[in-house]
Order: structure tokens, then C-alpha cells, then sequence
């Protein structure tokens, strides 16, 4: 065997100035490369030492090289991701080919990701993402409470497209796999401080340390803390009866601590058990109202949105806290040489938040959620080495249970802002089972020649019930006890599926259901080793979203009933080139969706939003992705990145655009969450600085196309243009590093989503847009102990 490494209208405003300049980037760079192939690399440290590594990754469920891994990935390893200030995932959201990792903001923290335009635009605990995001090899059951600062990672696999045989629950548009760090073989710590800010608000101040090593031959322990004070990057204008003022907003407070264990009584066996705590708190979503896609600004304050302007009347809140625990254990077994692993994961999480809605001065639609989710897995799986196979199967069993209750306070305006005038409560309750048998091969055929193929089943059950919130309304009694503080009701359907300490009853549920999905997720391919260091290769794949429930049922026009699955079947062709020079990667997909799940959203004067979960349409997507490392000289490193995707429509079965009527008109619709165009380009520069040490400058941009939110394309987000810079400066003997940095800083406005609302909601005018914004241009300094 040889050594081969193991908007507006039907279509966004879509700038084409990345087009040529990221494909002449990545020739050019390729060629530079090429020229230096042959020459004697020196010993690099610094930024370039660390971004030209390849990283460790796990996504065929065994530990090998990224470049050798036939699958369009982007990895990032410890030190690749402390060289490149990752804060939290939505840190890389700009700057990977055709992936947006971004935070909808509704609740903050809630992930809205979407990889090759597949991708969800809601804050519904019971829609499955179509991004499955693995911690330590775990999947988590829900998409909310999951984008927070992360610190101490081992690793961050992103992986495009479906992976439905080793990944499997409802994974079709891509996996995210993050992996903390264990215990090092000898004793090591790091303790790290940082300050950043750049808004009109307050500082943003993080305190954060690891110490861990062997305790004995066998056991080794690591404990990694982490602590995050934000004082609010945004300023509100608040408005009073002396004028307006301005006021902090965007706060949060963040503690995490993680203690891990790992146990090696044999050299052919370990135990790893990791347990994480999170408690975070702070202010609700920053809504910013701005004129919506039908014209109507808000009723009264409207902003640009190319600003950072906002002026809530309430401030809200949020408060998570969260229990994780993994216990993982590897046996290593003489049948193939093989490893045998057990994973099991618990995690259970409750939160509570409030948000205005309406982004205006008065009240006009203001929301409460309360969820508590409780979550168990156990995967057990065996790889194997026969001859020329690589053999991978085993069980996954998953189930998650949760409880939601969301409350609407509509139309506080009509009260002098002392009280809603009308409260609708609803949610429900919603569990999943999951069964699922996987196996998988590659086998050699010859010694550049490999075949792929693998199969999973899954059996997945669920339930629903749903207390729609229309069904529970109450009806203040206008101007009637307010001055003495009492709030009277003529009509009082107050109720609470969750939190009963607010002495309201459970509310009832109109609506029970329980359904089941059988699914067969195949994948065949094949990857050819052009030489030891570059491969070609292809295949097919199929993946699946099961059907389920709308716990957010907010209009009796629309019964709650199950949504079906959702099938994706997705083909590639892919290059990867791993050399002296750096790597270079290129892939192409065609991408067929049927019965394409969507959160519909439509405006609504009686519920403020409408959010519909269907099968809307069946969806074509194509596109290709070029991404690369180019050593352009000794201490000069070139990083660029470019992503294209071709979305439409084949066959409409809802009326996506609301006119009454299913017609050409909802097909030549643009698909949410789908920018025609990504690129990055990126230099990192390394400079010794005599006996003292070395230091890196960095600098980084980035690019994506506007996108739409709404499925009727009248919301949509910004086109994105990022810019980072840094230095970082490093001591000789490792202990200190001192890094300067900023982010977005050319101040580019981002919103989380781009809701639209009704122009009066309750009788009150409200209009505009419900935009919660994302921090804009932040700078920064921190300083790193090792020790």
C-alpha cells in the first residue's frame, strides 16, 4: 500500500465584485505556491505556523488528517483558533465557502445556520436544524441557548452537506463538530483577560483560565472557567416626558466552568467523562424597526438600516442555565485492530426571556418564552481495519423532551403603556425518540483507488401537544384598577405550560399528536490519490429532516398538524491538495430537496406574527467552493475562500407569498437563506522581534451576498462586508502573548432576521420590522499567561 494521506423582489441585489477577484485570488495564489514547491520550507512559529497545520478531525468517527477525509470540510484546530480570536461560533459566520453561522437574535444565542442555502429562520424549539451542531460528539437536541462564547476547544469541524450515515438526526445541510480539550501528559495551564468595546454602549470584559495535567500514571484532570461581563454595545433612545435619553442596552452576563476527567487504566482503554455548567444572563434582543419590504416604516420611530439605531421601550431579558454531561469510553479490541466507543450525553437546560417585538417607543407587541429541555443520547460504535476495509457500524439512540410557553403582551399603547390590553399564552409539550443503525466502508481497491459506501436507518417517533396561543387569549378591562396597580380582566385565559410558580394553570391543548418516520440515509462515492499529497474524489448522499410539530400555533387559520419529512439528496465532486506550499480544496454539489420544510412568517394585525411550519416546495441547489493556504514566502501566509450557490424553486405547493393563491409567482420566489455569493482573503505576517520574541499581524475580509430571511422575500439581511485585523506578540519561551485586534471594522450593520409587521397590531400602529442587530465594529486587547 502506498503512504497517501490517510431584495426585494424575485432575486437578491447580488453585488458580482467578489466573482473575479476571488477566483484571480486563489490562481494567483496557487501559482506563487507552485513556484516555491520545491524549496526548503524553514521552521515557521507564529500565526502562519499554526493556520498551515493540519487539523485532527473525526468526521468518518476516526481521528485522521483533514486533507485526507474525502468531504468538502473546514477545520480548525487549538491553535488555529486562538490564532484567529474565535469568541463563539458566530466569529466564523463570514469567511467559509457557501456557510453562515449566524445567531437570529430573537433570543439571543439561538442558531439560525445554513450551509449551501440549506438553513432554518426561527427561534421554534421544535424545528430540527438543518445544521446538527456535535459537542464532544454529541448532538444537541435544540438550536436555542447553544451560541455563546466558547474557550479551550480542541477542535471546530464544519462539514458540508447532508451526513446522514455516521451524523445521522436530521443533519442535511452540514454538521458542526466541536471538541474540548483534555488533559494534557504533563501539567499545563492558561490563564487569559480581555477587553473590547467599539459601540455606543459600555465595555465588554472576559476573564478566563485552564490548569489540568496527570494526576497519576492512569487519571489526568483539567478544570477550564470562563468569565464574561458585558456591559451592552448598543445605546437605546429612551424616551421621557423630559426629553430622550440614552441608556446602555445589550447586556450579559456569562459563567461557565467545566471540569474534565480522563481515566486510562490500560494502554488499550480510556474513559474521558466531561461535565459543563452555564449560567448566563442579561438583557433581551436589541430590536431595531426599520421600513419593512411592503414600504411601511415603523409607526413611531423608523430607522435606517444601515444603523445601529433602536429604541425599545423594553429592555428585556434572558436567563439559561444549563448541565451538560458526556461520558465517553474507547476500548481498543483485536478484532481488525479495531476500537470499540461508547458515547453517552445528558443535558438539560431551562430558560426564560423577554423580548420587544415591535422595536418601538410604546407598547405594541412585547413577548415572554419560557423552555426547558432535558436530553439523553448513547452512541455505540466499532471501527475496524480488514485488509484493504475500513469498517465502521454501531446504534445511536436519542431522546429529548421539552416544554415551551410562549406569551404575547399586545397593545400595551391602548393602556397608557401600564399593561397589555390583550395576552395570548400557548406552546406545548414535544418529544423525540430516536433509533438509528449505521455502517460504513472504504475499501482500497487498489493503492490509489478507494470505494465508499455506508447506510443508516433511523426510526424516529414524536409527539405534540399544542395549546395554540389564539385559544388562550385574555382581554384587559380598559382603564379599570390601574391606578391602584391591579389589572382586571373581562376575559382571563391566563395559563402557563411551564412555569407554574406564576400560579397560573396549564394551559389547555387543543391539539395531540404522534407520529413516527422510517428512513434509509445511503451514500456511495469513490476518491482516486492523484499523488501522496492530493486526492480527487466523489459521491452521492442522501439525507433526511423527519416531520414534527409547530409549538408556536398562532392562528386558527392553520391547524397545528404534523408537518411530513424532508428528503435531500446531495452529489459532489471534490479536489483536496495538501503540499509544502499550503492546501488547496475546491468541491462541487448538486443539491435536489423535496418536501423543503420552512417557518413561514407573515405579518398579522390580530397576533402581531404568524409563523407556519410546512412543506412548502421541492428546491434544486448547485454551487461550488474553492478555499486554500498559500505560503507566499517565509513569513507571509495567504488564506482565501470562495463560495457560489444556484437556488430555485421546481415545484411550489404553498402559498409562499401570501396573495390567495399557489402560482409562478411563489416559484420564482428567491430560497431563504441562500447567498449567491461568499468570499474571504486573508494575510498573516509573521515578524521576529530579537531576543524578546516574535509577533503576527493579521488581517482578514470577508464577503457575503444580501440573503432573504422571509420565504415571501419581502425581509432580508444585509449584504456582508467583514473586516478583521490583529497582532498578536508572543514571547520566546511561550509564556505570554499580547494581542491587539478588531472586528467588523468597517462597522457593517448585521441583523439577525428581518421579521415583518403589521401595520397596526391590536389597533395600535405599529409597522416596520421586528431586526434584533449584531455587535458592529469592536476593538480589543488581551493578554495570555502559559504556564
Amino acid at each position: 500500500m502506498s503512504s497517501r494521506r490517510s431584495m426585494k423582489n424575485a432575486a437578491p441585489r447580488l453585488s458580482k465584485k467578489p466573482l473575479v477577484a476571488a477566483l484571480a485570488t486563489l490562481l494567483a495564489g496557487s501559482a506563487l505556491s507552485a513556484m516555491t514547491q520545491a524549496q526548503e520550507q524553514p521552521q515557521r512559529r507564529g500565526g502562519s505556523a499554526a493556520l498551515l497545520e493540519e487539523v485532527v478531525v473525526t468526521a468518518r468517527k476516526r481521528e485522521e488528517g483533514s486533507q485526507d477525509v474525502p468531504l468538502s470540510i473546514t477545520a480548525f484546530g487549538a491553535d488555529q483558533i486562538e490564532a484567529l480570536k474565535v469568541r463563539d461560533l458566530t466569529s466564523l459566520s463570514v469567511g467559509m465557502p457557501n456557510v453562515a453561522l449566524d445567531d437570529v437574535g430573537t433570543t439571543r444565542g439561538t442558531a439560525n445556520f445554513s450551509i449551501r442555502g440549506l438553513g432554518i429562520s426561527a427561534s421554534i424549539p421544535s424545528i430540527d436544524p438543518t445544521v446538527g451542531v456535535f459537542v464532544n460528539g454529541v448532538y444537541l437536541g435544540v438550536n436555542n441557548g447553544i451560541i455563546f462564547d466558547v474557550f479551550d476547544l480542541e477542535s471546530i469541524e464544519v462539514l458540508r452537506g447532508p451526513q446522514g450515515v455516521l451524523f445521522g438526526r436530521n443533519v442535511t445541510g452540514g454538521a458542526i463538530l466541536m471538541n474540548t480539550k483534555k488533559p494534557g501528559e504533563e501539567f499545563e495551564g492558561q490563564a487569559r483577560f480581555a477587553v473590547d468595546g467599539g459601540g455606543d454602549g459600555g465595555l465588554n470584559y472576559y476573564a478566563m483560565g485552564t490548569v489540568g495535567g496527570p494526576v497519576t500514571d492512569t487519571l489526568g484532570l483539567k478544570l477550564t472557567a470562563y468569565y464574561n461581563e458585558d456591559e451592552g454595545y448598543f445605546q437605546r433612545d429612551a424616551f421621557a416626558p423630559n426629553g430622550v435619553t440614552q441608556q446602555d442596552v445589550g447586556a450579559v452576563e456569562q459563567t461557565m466552568i467545566r471540569p474534565t476527567l480522563v481515566w486510562t487504566p490500560t494502554d488499550m482503554s480510556e474513559l474521558v467523562v466531561r461535565y459543563e455548567y452555564t449560567d448566563i444572563s442579561g438583557d433581551g434582543a436589541v430590536a431595531q424597526s426599520h421600513t419593512n419590504g411592503r414600504g411601511e416604516p415603523g409607526a413611531f420611530v423608523n430607522f435606517d438600516r444601515e444603523s445601529f439605531g433602536n429604541s425599545n421601550d423594553f429592555i428585556g431579558y434572558q436567563n439559561i442555565e444549563t448541565d451538560f454531561l458526556t461520558v465517553e469510553y474507547n476500548q481498543g479490541v483485536s478484532l481488525g485492530d479495531g476500537t470499540v466507543t461508547a458515547i453517552y450525553g445528558w443535558r438539560e437546560s431551562s430558560s426564560q426571556s423577554g423580548s420587544d417585538i415591535d422595536g418601538q417607543p410604546v407598547w405594541a407587541f412585547h413577548s415572554a418564552a419560557w423552555l426547558d429541555t432535558e436530553q439523553d443520547s448513547l452512541e455505540l460504535r466499532y471501527n475496524g481495519q480488514f485488509g484493504d476495509v475500513n469498517f465502521t457500524t454501531g446504534a445511536y439512540w436519542f431522546e429529548n423532551n421539552l416544554g415551551y410557553h410562549e406569551r404575547r403582551n399586545l397593545a400595551g399603547a391602548a393602556l397608557g403603556n401600564q399593561a397589555p390590553l390583550i395576552i395570548q399564552d400557548g406552546g406545548g409539550l414535544y418529544g423525540v425518540e430516536t433509533l438509528g443503525l449505521f455502517v460504513a466502508a472504504d475499501y482500497d481497491i487498489t493503492d490509489r483507488l478507494t470505494l465508499t459506501a455506508g447506510l443508516r436507518y433511523t426510526d424516529e417517533e414524536k409527539y405534540g401537544d399544542i395549546a395554540s396561543l389564539a385559544a388562550n387569549q385574555s382581554i384587559e378591562e380598559a382603564f379599570f384598577g390601574l391606578d391602584s396597580g391591579q389589572i382586571n380582566y373581562l376575559v382571563d385565559n391566563r395559563c402557563n405550560l411551564v412555569d407554574s410558580s406564576e400560579g397560573f394553570p396549564s394551559c389547555p391543548f387543543d391539539f395531540n399528536g404522534k407520529d413516527d418516520w422510517q428512513t434509509w440515509s445511503p451514500k456511495v462515492g469513490a476518491s482516486y490519490a492523484l499523488t501522496d499529497e492530493s486526492q480527487i474524489y466523489g459521491h452521492w448522499s442522501r439525507g433526511f429532516r423527519s416531520g414534527g410539530y409547530n409549538l408556536r400555533n398562532t392562528t386558527p387559520l392553520f391547524t397545528p398538524e404534523a408537518f411530513d419529512e424532508e428528503q435531500v439528496d446531495n452529489f459532489e465532486l471534490g479536489y483536496k491538495s495538501q503540499q509544502s506550499w499550503g492546501r488547496l480544496n475546491a468541491a462541487f454539489f448538486y443539491t435536489q430537496v423535496e418536501d423543503m420544510q420552512r417557518e413561514i412568517n407573515f405579518a398579522d394585525p390580530d397576533a402581531g406574527v404568524v409563523q407556519i411550519i410546512r412543506n412548502s416546495a421541492d428546491a434544486t441547489l448547485w454551487g461550488i467552493e474553492l478555499d486554500g493556504t498559500f505560503a507566499l514566502s517565509d513569513n507571509l501566509l495567504m488564506m482565501a475562500s470562495f463560495g457560489y450557490i444556484d437556488s430555485s424553486y421546481d415545484d411550489v405547493f404553498f402559498d409562499l407569498n401570501g396573495d390567495g393563491v399557489i402560482d409562478g409567482a411563489d416559484k420564482s420566489l428567491g430560497l431563504p437563506r441562500a447567498p449567491e455569493v461568499t468570499y474571504s482573503l486573508g494575510f498573516n505576517y509573521d515578524m521576529e522581534l530579537g531576543s524578546w520574541g516574535y509577533a503576527t499581524a493579521r488581517v482578514n475580509y470577508a464577503y457575503r451576498d444580501e440573503v432573504f430571511f422571509t420565504d415571501n422575500n419581502l425581509g432580508f439581511i444585509n449584504e456582508q462586508d467583514i473586516l478583521d485585523a490583529g497582532l498578536d506578540v508572543y514571547s520566546n519561551n511561550g509564556s505570554w502573548v499580547f494581542s491587539l485586534y478588531g472586528r467588523n471594522m468597517l462597522d457593517t450593520v448585521k441583523h439577525g432576521g428581518d421579521t415583518q409587521l403589521s401595520p397596526t397590531i391590536v389597533g395600535v400602529p405599529t409597522g416596520g420590522t421586528f431586526s434584533p442587530l449584531m455587535r458592529g465594529q469592536t476593538y480589543g486587547a488581551e493578554v495570555t499567561f502559559n504556564f
